[in-house]
């Protein structure tokens, strides 16, 4: 029992009747089984898209007025969160700072587990209150339980300012979905491993965290068709991606292509204009600027 709830009474902490011997079975099968759970991960996943697609919409509209939006987690859920957090520079050029994870325990618990982190709600509300949190932010808190205190002292926190907030949980009717604006339940039942909830758990966590922030970024001109426009090109794939991006919607040959990529220091949006326009590199980027970086906009589409 921890605090008014009583963890061994969740559907994450329960043990599938079939009982299992997990160490009599073989690999192939368990191989399959495994695989087989995921179709729970699907109907959970399906269950929660209006809820998520509320979340998402709510949340596009404080990115839009220059709000954050802020991951909570412990332990699984906070290490999906910085990784979902850290994809959304390179992937869609946003700004520093504009999407952000914290993690129960700080930097150390995103590589180990930090014991009894997760315990903590004044730690939740004290980097909160140094990130100078506003209403026009959206705090995410991830918690597989629901229960988690680091999780709901976040959310607390937030609900206080006026900030937009959203819980992901994997049990109904949890503290965690009480306590939010806007409630994303993923019930996929009990795990293979009782407990376990880096296993069905974690994945349908993950994949509501790719929708939260793909499409927030979709709905703010970070793509153009499906191609990722804003993409920060930081490494030679990146490079190349880019200037295949390019290629594709203009057109253009690759001699012309890299020239234009070289004239506006690889930014894949303004050389599109450059080239489309015929524009020269000054001119290209002001038009993206009054189009408020939407590439749609700035080629009159």
């Amino acid at each position: 029992m921890t605090g008014e709830t009583n963890l061994g009474a969740l559907a994450t902490e329960a043990v599938r009747s079939d009982g299992l011997d997990l160490g009599a079975m073989s690999t192939p099968l368990l191989l399959r089984m495994m695989a087989d759970d995921m179709t729970d991960v699907q109907a959970a996943l399906r269950g929660a898209s209006a809820a998520t697609a509320l979340a998402i919409d709510r949340i596009a509209e404080r990115l839009r007025a220059r709000g954050r939006l802020i991951y909570l987690g412990a332990g699984t859920s906070g290490r999906l969160a910085l990784m979902d957090a850290a994809e959304c520079g390179p992937t869609f050029a946003a700004d520093p700072g504009q999407v952000l994870a914290l993690i129960a325990g700080g930097a150390k618990a995103a590589g180990s587990a930090v014991e009894g982190a997760e315990d903590s709600p004044l730690e939740a509300r004290r980097r909160l209150a140094e990130l100078k949190l506003s209403p026009l932010d959206a705090v995410v808190g991830l918690s597989a339980s629901g229960a988690t205190p680091f999780v709901l002292g976040g959310v607390a926190k937030a609900a206080e300012v006026g900030a937009l907030t959203v819980g992901i949980s994997c049990n109904a009717g949890s503290a965690l979905s009480s306590a939010v604006d806007v409630a994303i339940e993923l019930p996929v039942g009990p795990e293979l491993i009782a407990g376990s909830t880096r296993l069905k758990c974690g994945t349908a966590q993950k994949v509501v965290l790719n929708a939260i922030s793909t499409i927030t970024m979709v709905r703010l001109g970070k793509t153009y068709r499906n191609l990722m426009v804003d993409v920060r090109p930081g490494n030679a794939k990146l490079r190349n991606r880019s200037a295949r991006i390019v290629g594709l919607i203009t057109g253009a040959d690759e001699r012309a292509v890299l020239a234009a990529l070289r004239a506006v220091d690889g930014d894949t949006k303004a050389a599109i204009v450059m080239i489309r326009h015929g524009l020269p590199p000054v001119a290209a980027r002001a038009l993206l600027h009054e189009c408020q970086g939407s590439l749609r906009a700035a080629l009159g589409e």
